[in-house]
């Protein structure tokens, strides 16, 4: 199988790329805006990744790749994905979802190459559902409530659209929050992580810093949800759209207390609301029957256990730190 992932140097990118090696006979190759222009090293993820340096938005560059590449499968995860800062980076949230993931599909129709294409989407484009506290499922209406959300939701729509109008095989996937190894400390689990081992490290005051903890989350281990991508390439619809989560929301605060309970060391915490995020989606729950019905998906990791991998990769990371230093 021949596959072509924009984004393949992210968080996401990596992982997927870890579950798709298990097939040596799949020939993998990357977009990234910072391709690296010597080969990975042996030992990283990407080792087997044919990279290819590009931004989304050089129509005319994608279209070059994809006619060399010639994909069977393209999994579109570049893109715009920081809610708290799309607040004030709403212009970058919208060119990098909707206008980046338009020259993509153009590209991809002007090729004349017709792969199946993995459309991820977020979670997020629901919004919060009503009556509140409810589950949503796939027939929900979006009701977005950040930029970086509606971008996503606009840039949903549009893969629907390019199915009808141009005959994409695009399959939709709207993921609920994704937490794991590697992920930057920019969201939430990761920060909290971080700032775990920094202190068990002696490196900061044992105090862990947090934002907002009110709200409701169904956080999915990254070595979950990429199965999930993979098995909707094989079984998914074409034009259809899946939610992709446990279909377990958990209250944030007793996310950071249960990460406090694997911490060494006595670790008090305290709150932090940002005025400029007062739009966030406050609870998410969704319902996953569509998605376990096309491709019989479950989720295998439990949260205490993704808690504890990414506890330890950032105990990991701070003892190499402080070995450098």
């Amino acid at each position: 199988m021949r596959i072509l992932i924009t984004g393949v140097t992210g968080f996401v990118g990596g992982h997927l790329v870890e579950a798709l090696r298990a097939d040596p006979s799949h020939q993998l190759h990357g977009i990234s805006r910072s391709a690296p222009s010597a080969s990975p090293d042996s030992n990283s993820e990407l080792a087997l990744v044919r990279l290819h340096s590009a931004d989304l938005l050089e129509r005319d560059r994608i279209e070059a790749v994809v006619r060399l590449c010639e994909p069977e499968w393209v999994i579109h995860l570049a893109g715009y994905a920081n809610t708290g800062r799309s607040f004030q980076e709403s212009e970058q949230a919208w060119r990098d979802n909707l206008h980046a993931t338009k020259q993509l599909y153009d590209a991809i129709v002007a090729s004349s190459v017709r792969p199946r294409i993995l459309y991820v989407s977020s979670g997020l484009v629901y919004g919060d559902v009503e009556p509140p506290g409810s589950i949503c499922d796939e027939q929900s209406p979006l009701k977005p409530t950040s930029p970086y959300a509606t971008s996503k939701a606009a840039t949903d729509l549009l893969s629907y659209q390019y199915t009808r109008t141009h005959g994409l095989d695009i399959v939709r996937v709207r993921p609920f929050n994704q937490i794991g190894p590697r992920q930057s400390p920019d969201y939430a689990v990761a920060s909290f992580a971080r700032q775990i081992a920094e202190i068990e490290a002696g490196r900061r005051a044992p105090v862990l810093e947090t934002g907002d903890l009110s709200g409701y989350r169904d956080l999915c281990d990254i070595r979950d949800m990429v199965l999930a991508y993979l098995a909707l390439l094989q079984h998914g619809r074409t034009g259809e759209v899946y939610n992709a989560a446990t279909g377990r929301s958990r209250l944030m605060r007793d996310v950071v207390q249960e990460l406090l309970t694997l911490a060494r060391v006595p670790i008090d915490f305290r709150e932090k609301i940002d005025p400029r995020r007062i739009g966030d989606t406050t609870f998410t729950q969704t319902s996953i029957t569509r998605l376990r019905s096309a491709t019989g998906w479950e989720p295998q990791w439990s949260l205490r256990d993704s808690l504890e991998s990414i506890l330890e990769y950032w105990r990991a990371s701070t003892q190499q730190l402080r070995a450098r230093a």
